[in-house]
């Protein structure tokens, strides 16, 4: 059995302080790499973490064989407290959503993207799969609202500040598309936390519309916790890179390259096992250039 645990971060600043002093051992010297006696991983908190979660357990056991130091999974409450812990040396792999990735690379330019997924996404991407998914505004396909002029003066959830499809499009891309800012075209502009929250805030009427990411909403879907017939597609984004899998690039070379190694084995079970849990077909590698389109946002 893994000998990593799995650990809870309710805020950002007792979490870094709390794993500062708690820090491994690393390599000393100027230029020297960091060996950590373990490894700290953590995903961006989307609604569906505990599954997000699960289903990379396989792999990171298999992560732990290999480098024969334990693998922890810790579980943030923010995106903004994956970028802190991805900063400070408390995490070590993560994965970012493009915005947070970018937010993450410009405090820490050694922060590595080196993997992403081709999804599954029956309902929104051609073909069934893709390597790119979309920021969708939704509604309730029985409420009023059938066009963007009609939510004006409406209530609007948002999922996180660093969310890529659930606020930094939305505020640039829809905002200067539609010729609107958010925060006068709509009566409330609120944060629900992540997509799946947003989504369901729109389903129980305490807002009127939300931009969710099309991954997110397809896995709902999929999940039975809403239909696609229950929500009405208002805009969708151009096709958006998928989340990064990103390492620090302070960890030793051998450590990095195992990282790798593990996710592209295809022929693995543990990594077959993470992608159908993951509902994945796929890793697929990535670089800094894949992101190019999120930086160059205004």
């Amino acid at each position: 059995m893994r000998m990593s645990a799995v650990k809870s971060i309710a805020t950002t600043a007792a979490v870094v302080a709390a794993l500062l002093a708690s820090s491994p051992a690393v390599a000393k010297g100027q230029g020297a790499c960091e060996r950590p006696q373990r490894l700290r991983f953590a995903v961006i908190p989307q609604g569906n973490d505990d599954r997000q979660v699960r289903a990379m357990e396989p792999m990171l056991e298999l992560l732990e064989k290999q480098l024969k130091i334990p693998v922890e999974t810790v579980t943030p409450s923010s995106y903004g407290s994956v970028i802190e812990g991805m900063l400070s040396g408390t995490i070590d792999i993560a994965r970012l959503g493009p915005a947070s990735y970018v937010t993450a690379k410009r405090g820490d330019p050694m922060i590595t993207p080196f993997a992403s997924q081709e999804q599954v996404s029956p309902y929104f991407a051609p073909g069934g799969a893709s390597a790119f998914y979309y920021s969708l505004l939704v509604t309730r396909q029985q409420g009023p609202y059938d066009s963007i002029a009609s939510l004006r003066g409406k209530v609007l959830a948002l999922a996180d500040p660093d969310s890529t499809s659930g606020a930094l499009i939305p505020r640039h891309n829809f905002a200067r598309e539609n010729h609107l800012q958010l925060g006068s075209y709509f009566s409330r502009v609120g944060y629900s936390g992540n997509h799946e929250q947003s989504v369901l805030a729109v389903m129980s009427r305490n807002v009127d519309a939300a931009f969710v990411a099309s991954a997110n909403l397809s896995d709902m879907i999929a999940a039975g916790k809403v239909k696609l017939s229950d929500l009405r597609v208002l805009w969708r984004s151009k096709p958006i890179p998928f989340d990064p899998y990103v390492y620090r690039g302070q960890l030793c070379a051998d450590i990095r390259n195992t990282i790798r190694a593990v996710f592209f084995n295809g022929k693995s079970p543990q990594v077959k096992a993470a992608l159908l849990g993951l509902g994945a077909t796929r890793f697929v590698p990535v670089t800094d250039a894949n992101y190019k389109i999120i930086r160059e946002l205004p």
